[in-house]
Order: C-alpha cells, then structure tokens, then sequence
C-alpha cells in the first residue's frame, strides 16, 4: 500500500467532529493567551491578528482539497465542510474581537471605519460573502438548492478568500513575505480549478 493510500485509509477513521473540537480548544488557547499576557503587548490585536490568520488558513486548507484530490489522489472531501465552518467560526470571532474589545462596541465609529479604511471595508465584504456559505453548509440546504445551484454559491469561497488575503496584506502594512504567501497559495488554488482550453487537433 502506498503512502497515499495509507494517509486515505487513515483519514476516514478521524470524525469530522475533531476538526469543530480542535478549532474551539484553540480559540479557548488564545483567549487564554491573550488574558495572561501570552500575544505581546497588545493582546487585544494579538488575539485579532491570530484568530484572523488562522480563519484564512483554514480556508486555504479547504480551497486545497479538490486540487489534492485531483492531482495526487489525497481523498480529503470529507473534511471539507468542517475546515470551511471552523474557518467561518474565526473569522466571525476576528470580527467580534475588533468590534467588542477595540471598537468598544461603539456602532457608530465601527461603521465610520468600515467605510473609511479600504482594508477594513475588504475584511468586511469577505466576511459577508462567507456568511451565506456558512448558513447552507448542511445537507437540508443542498437539498433545497439543488447540487448545481449550491455549488455555484459557495464558488463564492474564493472571493472571500482572494479579499481575505488583500485585507492581511494592506492591514499589516510592513510588506512580510507571508501575507503574500496565502494570496499566492490562493492564486494557485483558484488556477488549478480551471479547465484548460482542449487544442484542436488538425490534419
């Protein structure tokens, strides 16, 4: 048995379950961190940044799994809804820690920042686009979509991943090497969904 067909094996013996428990332990880690002075100076953006970068992770993590499967026979599918709710759930959880502990929950300066900063304007469009996707991630909205039609919503993914990678990068600033990195990764994702144009064969 090959190694492929080991990870394959081994991978339909983990409950999709351990994704949602892993993800909230997780967060529970970083609030605990956070609280006990673990993410720097400023908890409040060290716990904003990572619960962030760990829902784009995640939605790469999940981009990912048609192209692992398509190209080197890694059967991951069965995950895939897990990774892209866990993604949501810190995504929503970044959004909550700006709006409750930076903003104070002041509506009105929150609002004023959604459409004066462009970086905070993306996050949000990415965050609204992913919230349709969450609500029929289950198989009663398949169902009432139909397959074609729910499959044709959530292409949305991409988009609120490519505007996901655009607010890391115009937030941090500095210009690092890894906000580039998901873009890039995302890019490539995004690519490898699309079907070559078949050449003609001609006499």
């Amino acid at each position: 048995m090959d190694i492929v067909s080991r990870i394959n094996k081994a991978a339909r013996l983990v409950p999709t379950l351990t994704i949602y428990l892993a993800g909230f332990l997780w967060s529970a880690w970083l609030l605990w961190q956070a609280t006990t002075g673990g993410l720097g100076a400023d908890p409040v953006k060290g716990l904003e940044r990572s619960l962030g970068e760990l829902g784009l992770q995640l939605l790469v993590l999940g981009l990912a799994i048609t192209p692992l499967r398509k190209y080197a026979g890694l059967n991951l599918v069965r995950f895939r809804r897990a990774l892209g709710l866990t993604a949501f759930y810190y995504i929503a959880l970044h959004f909550l820690t700006w709006l409750v502990l930076d903003m104070g929950l002041l509506l009105s300066q929150a609002l004023g920042d959604i459409i004066k900063r462009p970086y905070v304007t993306i996050g949000m469009a990415s965050l609204l686009l992913l919230i349709p996707l969450a609500v029929t991630s289950n198989n009663r909205m398949v169902k009432r979509l139909g397959a074609a039609n729910w499959q044709k919503l959530h292409r949305l993914t991409y988009a609120a991943a490519l505007l996901g990678s655009v607010h890391y990068i115009w937030l941090v600033k500095a210009w690092p090497v890894e906000p580039f990195l998901y873009l890039g990764a995302i890019l490539v994702l995004l690519g490898s969904r699309l079907d070559r144009p078949r050449r003609r064969i001609t006499a």
